[in-house]
């Protein structure tokens, strides 16, 4: 590829990319040579900052004067300069922003802290949520909300009702308030906007001077509904500007789009980064010459791949500069579109991998989650998951685990001689994929010594021992090194797949282009793995993210928040926004630079269905305006299916503007095609590397700057150079360019059928099987359309094997896991004989293995080829917002049998051979359960029909990969691994049984525990410390619930009281099951999957007719919410491993029942169980569940309620040597007239501590009427509520653990 050295030029372009470890630098001058070099981001004793030291240097060799440091440096002979900065990221990672206050809606001050109430590690018992960005917050005075909802649309003169004398001033529609306002105006995005409560500016005035007193500078603002409604948020930044704040952060400025938690972290993201992001740019240009740095166009990378002027960076939009540099560079060098295969970017670093996809524009997201902060601004979509070269490797109970642990720049992988863990940079080094003479000697005391190869054979060779003790086999330490690699990249391979196969692209498909550090390393072996032929590395590889901005333009964009109806053709307004739009982005892009002429824009609509919540960001058709047309071929292309009778709705109208700024000209990938002969290319040198087919072999090395264009390196080899190591495996073969390799590989056939077990493989079948489970899972949120599952997430998918065995089960909702299982196996069994290809099986009934009604379970059949046996079976299992019964929400706090709580399903085919039987779900949804007193049939029919279809086709996405997989490894090497995976968790449970046993110095551990009607789980484990088998038996727990002795009040339409016995917290056996398994899970220190192996060793005894065995007719509503709670801390309580957490999922709903009705369900945290070593979290989902809570934006959009408050319930956390975590309080106005019901627990029980910590506080459930009455409702109620009424839940807080005197 010739040499690159540096060489005096005018006219000179820069591009430099400031990462955590490294700055990279790449110049091109004006001939069109090149000069690519590398320097560490911080090295004090001989600098202050990288970039100015970079350009010292290139200012130094083009005049051929040295230039001193520390003078401001004279920039006169840079044309261009680009910069991409980790700056942001590394102060959102380290937490170290501009002390930050939040000015937000009264009510609303714990809502970040809260979040969407779901923990981020489900089987961590220690829950930890990352540190909040904010040093202060202050709730204004303020309220705005919609006029109308999208389930009901209310009149002109539908506001207000008479005021009863002697009482407040009272708003039946838009609540009450001490300044109720009438007035309804029209937001920004078209929707009536009614004025709840004006912004009290006084008050605000006072907080924003007491706020700068204190010595804030940087401030976020961010109001309800502030998306379609900005005056108040503006109003405040005015009086902030007025008192002088610098950095104000207005989240409907940075983020006019719907979703009030993403809008809030957005706000405070920005005013905490922005001013460490303009402090760096400050001392950046205090180290240059300020008249000289005038006349260089310079401009810094964004995270959506955009160039922007440094004056308009935000940190918000800085946050994936460096890989959003790399994408550019891949997209710009590796994409033709006169040949327009789509590429998969493919970046490895030290600690992660990042992976994208480039098939002509750019793929943006607007919500993404950065060191556990969830933010709304675009992004390119780029997916990263934590494997890397500094990956620690370990072996698992059974699994090759690869990370997520990382063992970073210090100590390392154990090869840099800081006493590190063995990695996947230390695996690469024993197999010769690393060539240490090759590489930089900056090891040791002295910095000076080389890789330190004994090291990692040392950590690898222990690794061996303990594999080959374990298992019984005799593995080389080659072998275990090649093996970690082997399920390094299938971990890496789950995230490609998800952008390619999960949105309907096949994987081999693309083209490859690898990058990073370790990019090369890997990049033949992905590609095999997923099936991909040709890998594209470029010769700036490992510095492609600075390459690309060399390459990149300068963006700007502006977005509106819409709601209307699409019209064909568009609609005039729209035309008229995308018009203002786009002199706004111009106008902007023309203050950065007044000579730019060349500027292109781009027209989105953010699109989708009606009643559904996922929306496509769509681009004008080229050649027309119809978005409709190409809206529903994209939606069908991802989702595979297109709703009937849904219109299409606006949810943003957006327009990017483009400024072609760059001259950088590269060939690229299309050399390929014009290369006339190729030669093979020469070696002198060898070297001894290991693959997993060949074993070891002598493989030659070339230096990639003596390629040149044509040569083609046969695999086994090494391609190396200053910065990066290509591994070019057999059967691969490498063909140079002049700016790239291109790497066609060879994917062999299906391998032979494996007899023994390799514990190599055992590893990447577990993967490969959850993976199938979790792109199921996508593949249902997506497609679905109700609240419950898309974005509660109240769902879970798992594939089985023939007999119904659990073989994976995606880790979504806690509360599913396992308990399918018991459905599978009793369709099975009912429809022996039966069982046709094209069939698809429905059910929810507890007799049946079901768990509560609304959880509907779609199971299908995966045949052979011949379609004459099951191999598998694929499930999934939604919570439905309505199935009928007795009140809207299926969900009745006073059913006493189940036919109360709605349709009752044992077994239907809901598809038969090929066709859906919607006659036949009607008449079971909807006819049947109205034929009982009272009850009514489900009132969202067609929703439930849409997330039915959603779920039937998650199972065939589940079906397709099952048969890629039988037809990648033969189908006896799969069912082999099936049973082994199986075996691997069986063996880690019976190791804690075992463990246990050892530690407490008894085999009998006893526990019980009362829901609040007094009812007993009672439990006695027993272990056998020889096998690692338990008994769980529950004998001695009370007989199953039909009254309760509490008095429950339920107000009826004409408000008088009665007395109701409810008793639907009974839990079927599939629950009690589900319990074990996920307690299980979490006391079993490893990654273990999640299958059928982890209840084998456990004998449960469940007395027939109990409260965990009820009768096939017994109500169950709350058993899955409420009593399964309760089973995890009895069985945790009985190895006195942690205080009790909340114990309660609050069950909450309400609804219309009426036709064209709705109905809505949500479940509300509370505190988390302190333990031996850790504090309770505050406002988390615990235990069983950990669904999400609807925004408050969208939940008012949706549905004619107010949210008035979602806040920590203070003090609620038991006390202790550790606390316990508080509960929160959520309350809620009802607009109109409707019912609502609560099912709960812990109101009469509180959660227990432990080793003498003091209990959580109990929950208490009020409903504040709108006469001023108040009324406990107790733990189970039902209400037919009025306009002006609220609800307000206070959940019980965690118990505390240890003595408070500690």
């Amino acid at each position: 590829m010739g040499s690159l050295g540096p060489t005096p030029r005018g006219d000179i372009k820069v591009s430099i990319d400031r990462g955590g470890t490294f700055t990279d630098v790449v110049v091109i001058y004006a001939d069109g040579s090149e000069w690519v070099f590398k320097l560490l981001s911080k090295d004090p004793t001989n600098y202050d900052d990288a970039p100015i030291e970079a350009l010292r240097r290139i200012v130094a060799h083009a005049t051929g004067t040295p230039v001193p440091r520390g003078v401001p440096l004279n920039m006169s002979c840079i044309a261009s300069l680009r910069m991409g900065t980790t700056v942001a990221t590394n102060a959102l990672l380290e937490r170290q922003g501009a002390r930050t206050a939040l000015f937000i809606t009264r009510g609303f001050r714990d809502l970040l802290k809260i979040g969407n109430q779901s923990r981020p590690h489900m089987f961590a018992l220690d829950v930890k949520r990352p540190e909040l960005l904010y040093s202060k917050i202050v709730e204004v005075p303020e309220r705005v909300t919609l006029h109308d909802s999208t389930s009901y649309r209310r009149g002109d003169k539908d506001d207000v009702q008479p005021v009863p004398p002697g009482h407040p001033p009272q708003r039946a529609a838009n609540g009450s308030s001490q300044e109720a306002c009438d007035e309804v105006v029209t937001g920004l995005s078209g929707e009536r906007i009614r004025i709840v409560e004006k912004l009290d500016l006084e008050f605000t005035k006072e907080a924003l001077g007491e706020t700068f007193a204190e010595g804030f500078r940087s401030v976020a603002i961010c109001l309800l509904h502030s998306y379609t409604f900005p005056d108040h948020e503006l109003a405040i930044a005015e009086e902030a500007k007025k008192i002088g704040f610098t950095q104000i952060s207005v989240s409907s400025e940075l983020s006019p789009a719907i979703r009030m938690l993403s809008r809030a972290n957005s706000a405070v993201t920005d005013a905490y980064l922005t001013p460490e992001t303009q402090k760096y740019l400050q001392g950046f240009r205090a180290g240059v010459d300020t008249d000289s740095l005038r006349d260089v166009n310079w401009r810094i990378m964004q995270s959506d791949g955009g160039l922007v002027h440094p004056s308009k960076l935000s940190g918000l939009r800085a946050l994936l500069s460096g890989p959003a540099g790399g994408v550019i560079g891949y997209a710009r060098t590796c994409y033709l579109p006169e040949n327009p295969r789509a590429v998969v970017g493919f970046d490895m670093g030290g600690t992660s991998t990042d992976v994208s996809r480039f098939s002509g524009s750019l793929e943006h997201i607007f919500e993404s989650t950065t060191a556990g902060v969830s933010v709304q601004v675009p992004q390119l979509d780029i997916n990263t998951v934590a494997a890397g070269g500094g990956s620690i490797l370990s072996w698992q109970k059974g699994i090759l685990a690869v990370g997520p642990a990382s063992a970073g720049s210090h100590p390392g992988p154990a090869c840099y001689r800081k006493g590190g863990p063995a990695t996947i940079t230390d695996a690469n080094l024993v197999l010769g994929r690393i060539l240490p003479d090759r590489f930089p000697s900056i090891f040791g005391p002295s910095q000076d010594q080389p890789l330190d190869y004994q090291a990692s054979y040392d950590k690898l060779s222990a690794l061996a021992e303990e594999i080959n003790r374990d298992e019984g086999t005799t593995l080389s330490v080659h072998e275990v090194a090649s093996g970690f690699i082997t399920v390094a990249n299938e971990t890496m391979c789950r995230p490609i797949r998800a952008l390619t196969e999960a949105k309907g692209h096949a994987a081999s498909d693309h083209i490859l282009a690898a990058f990073g550090g370790a990019g090369g390393q890997h990049a033949c072996d992905i590609a095999r793995t997923l099936g991909i032929n040709r890998v594209a590395i470029h010769k700036y590889s490992s510095v492609l993210s600075a390459y690309g901005m060399a390459l990149a333009d300068t963006v700007q964009e502006e977005r509106k928040p819409c709601a209307e109806i699409l019209a064909s053709p568009i609609q005039s307004t729209v035309r008229s926004t995308f018009d203002d739009l786009r002199k706004q982005t111009t106008k902007s892009i023309r203050e950065m630079d007044p000579t730019c002429t060349k500027m292109e824009s781009s027209y989105f609509l953010n699109l989708r269905y009606e009643g559904s919540d996922t929306s496509l960001m769509t681009e004008k058709p080229t050649d027309s305006w119809d978005f409709a047309t190409k809206f529903i071929a994209e939606h069908h292309q991802e989702f595979g299916f297109t709703p009937t009778g849904r219109q299409i709705i606006i949810d943003d109208v957006r327009v990017r503007t483009t400024a072609k700024t760059t001259s950088v000209v590269t060939p690229g990938l299309r050399e390929m095609d014009s290369i006339e002969q190729t030669r093979e290319a020469k070696s002198m040198h060898t070297t001894s590397i290991f693959f997993g087919d060949t074993g070891l072999v002598d493989a030659p090395v070339f230096d990639l700057h003596d390629l040149g264009v044509g040569d083609v390196v046969r695999g086994p080899a090494v391609i190396i150079d200053q910065t990066q190591t290509i591994v070019v495996t057999p059967n691969a073969a490498a063909t140079a360019l002049s700016s790239m390799l291109v790497i066609d590989v060879d994917n062999p056939p299906a391998a032979n059928s494996d007899a023994v077990v390799e514990p190599i493989k055992l590893s990447v079948f577990a993967n490969r099987f959850m993976g199938i489970a979790e792109q199921m899972g996508r593949a249902l949120q997506k497609t679905s359309v109700s609240t419950n599952i898309k974005e509660r997430l109240d769902f879970s998918c798992a594939i089985f094997s023939a007999d119904g065995g659990l073989v994976a089960n995606a880790p979504h909702v806690p509360a599913m896991l396992g308990s399918m299982a018991f459905s599978v196996r009793w369709q099975i069994e009912h429809w022996k004989g039966n069982i046709r290809r094209g069939d698809v099986f429905l059910s929810n009934a507890p007799a049946a293995g079901g768990a509560h009604l609304p959880d509907l379970t779609v199971i299908s059949p995966v045949f052979d080829e011949d379609g004459e046996r099951v191999l598998f079976w694929t499930a999934s299992r939604g919570h439905h917002a309505d199935v009928g019964g007795i009140v809207p929400g299926s969900m009745p706090a006073m059913s006493k049998e189940i036919w109360e709580e709605g349709a009752i399903i044992e077994s239907m085919k809901i598809v038969e051979d090929g066709v859906f039987q919607e006659e036949l779900l009607y008449e079971a949804m909807v006819v049947a359960p109205s034929r009982h007193p009272g009850c009514e049939g489900a009132r969202s029919f067609q929703d439930n029909v849409t997330d039915i279809k959603a779920q039937a086709a998650a199972n065939q996405k589940g079906n397709n990969l099952i048969a890629s997989l039988i037809k990648e490894y033969t189908l006896d090497t799969v069912m082999l691994y099936m049973n082994e995976v199986q075996k691997a968790s069986e063996n880690a449970v019976r190791d804690f049984f075992k463990k246990i046993a050892r530690q407490k110095e008894r085999s009998v551990f006893d526990a019980e525990d009362f829901m609040d009607d007094g009812s007993r789980i009672k439990l006695q484990i027993r272990i056998d410390p020889e096998t690692g088998s338990a008994d769980f038996d529950f004998t001695g727990t009370s007989p199953q619930a039909y009254g309760t002795l509490l008095r429950e009040t339920q107000v009826s339409r004409d408000e008088t009281d009665e007395l109701n016995l409810p008793g639907n917290w009974n839990a079927p056996q599939a629950v009690c099951n589900a319990g074990i398994i996920y307690t299980l899970r979490c006391l079993v220190d490893a990654e273990i999957p999640l299958n059928q192996g982890c209840i084998l060793p456990v004998n449960a005894i469940i007395p027939e007719g109990s409260l965990l065995k009820p009768s096939k007719d017994a109500a169950v509503a709350a058993g899955n919410g409420l009593t399964n709670q309760r089973l995890v801390d009895v069985i945790l309580k009985a190895f006195e491993v942690c205080a009790a957490s909340n114990g309660c999922m609050a069950n909450f709903t309400f609804g219309l029942a009426q036709k064209n009705g709705f109905g809505y369900y949500e479940t509300i945290a509370g505190g988390s169980g302190a333990g031996p070593w850790w504090v309770g979290e505050d406002g988390i989902h615990c235990h069983m569940t950990n669904t999400r809570i609807t925004d408050a934006e969208v939940l008012e959009r949706r549905y004619p309620v107010l949210l008035r408050e979602f806040s920590l319930r203070r003090g609620s956390g038991g006390e202790g040597r550790f606390r316990g975590g508080a509960g929160v309080n959520r309350e809620i106005e009802f607009l109109i007239d409707m019912h609502a019901g609560i099912l709960s627990e812990r109101r009469v029980f509180q959660p227990y501590g432990m080793a003498g910590g003091l209990p959580g506080a109990r929950g208490e459930n009020l409903w504040l009427r709108h006469n001023g009455q108040v009324i406990n409702v107790g733990g189970k109620a039902s209400c037919y509520v009025k306009a002006g009424d609220r609800m307000r839940i206070c959940t019980p807080g965690g118990g505390g653990y240890g003595s408070p005197e500690h």
